[in-house]
């Protein structure tokens, strides 16, 4: 599926913008489902130990090894301080010559912290631990130019630069390892438009990626900070990974407001659809207790009103969301070989229309999605 996914991806090229140099895009990326294999292989090849369950946090580090090595050392410090173990440091290959001017000016090295968990599997406790690890490195080093984690998980992985969809494998050769496979990749082409294309805002983020543009994000954020002193849960210190919401784009502060959720033991589907929940008020044939549900919620929780069309990937659960405007397209196709690909057009994925099971389109406030552990599909519209 990753190649798979990097031929969708450079197909959408076009909706991205290219700088002068004409290498320099607005930003792409992929997010993968933990590929284990092929960072076992890794590992075994670079000597790390790893043990039963694993994590790996990305980070997009300063090219100055006097900024960067701080950093690692206090990984290190925090993920013992969490009853976690640092395996080792991998510095990825990439490759500059992908690269634009434009993104050269601001590229950073990337590097791979490798750190085993507890042998339990308690998947839920473990990104737990993983996401406040990276949320005491975000804001230990808050001011550090060219510091972000671009992903800290067991389940997913992502890979993003500023460089031209089709140059994404050349820059990073791990997405050309035969050994590199996944059975869920989201893709992104960005297209800038309220921020500057930046290194970290490229597209997938942590959960999400976004198609559009949250028009209702600044309250979102006002009120996201006004009711910080409300949230709480016995599964996280707050204190340690407030606040909810940080600066960027407007899908980043969307995909930080869903993590935060989740991470606080809220269930997957419950976070989204008290996010982008669809338009409730005027359908008469809703379920009472469904409505009950968006009603309370809507008091506690402003819709993050779009026009936005979302794809998310947990490593465990695939989905595509569309807020209730339904102003962004997602077409879906299912294939005989169980293969689902969701994109904003047609023609990213090669297939035979015999082979179609399934094809359609994400409506209004609909939700699809995929349990990648019982292949069950889901289908809020069913």
């Amino acid at each position: 599926m990753v190649a798979t996914a990097i031929s969708s991806l450079a197909r959408l090229t076009h909706r991205g913008a290219v700088a002068a140099d004409g290498k320099t895009g607005d930003g792409c990326g992929l997010l993968l489902q933990m590929p284990e294999g092929f960072f076992r292989a890794i590992a075994a090849e670079a000597g790390f130990t790893l043990g039963q369950r694993f994590g790996i946090a990305q980070f997009f580090l300063p090219m100055d090894d006097a900024l960067a090595a701080p950093i690692r050392d206090h990984l290190r410090h925090e993920a013992a301080d969490l009853g976690l173990t640092l395996a080792g440091w991998r510095a990825v290959p990439t490759d500059p010559d992908a690269c634009g001017t434009e993104a050269l000016a601001a590229l950073p090295s990337v590097w791979q912290a490798f750190i085993n968990l507890p042998a339990d599997d308690d998947i839920d406790a473990h990104e737990r631990l993983l996401y406040r690890l990276r949320r005491r490195l975000e804001k230990r080093f808050a001011g550090t130019e060219g510091f972000f984690a671009v992903t800290c998980s067991s389940q997913v992985i992502g890979y993003k630069g500023l460089v031209m969809p089709e140059r994404l494998p050349d820059f990073y050769p791990d997405l050309r390892d035969s050994r590199c496979a996944s059975a869920l990749v989201t893709y992104h082409q960005r297209f800038s438009t309220n921020t500057w294309p930046e290194w970290r805002l490229c597209q997938p983020f942590r959960m999400l990626a976004h198609n559009g543009e949250l028009n209702t994000v600044q309250g979102n954020r006002i009120w996201a900070k006004a009711r910080e002193a409300q949230l709480a849960t016995p599964l996280l210190p707050m204190a340690e990974v407030l606040p909810a919401v940080g600066g960027g784009s407007d899908s980043f502060s969307l995909d930080n407001m869903l993590e935060l959720l989740v991470q606080g033991g809220m269930d997957f589907f419950k976070a989204l659809r008290l996010l982008v929940p669809p338009a409730w008020h005027n359908f008469p044939h809703m379920d009472p207790e469904l409505r009950a549900f968006y009603e309370y919620h809507s008091m506690r929780m402003e819709a993050w009103d779009g026009p936005a069309g979302l794809v998310l990937n947990t490593g465990r659960i695939a989905a595509c969301a569309l807020d209730r405007n339904g102003l962004r397209p997602a077409r879906y196709v299912i294939t005989k070989e169980r293969i689902l690909n969701i994109a904003s057009e047609v023609g990213v994925f090669d297939y035979d229309h015999r082979d179609i099971l399934v094809q359609g389109r994400v409506g209004p406030g609909q939700v699809i999605a995929v349990n990648m552990h019982s292949g069950e599909f889901l289908d809020t519209a069913a």
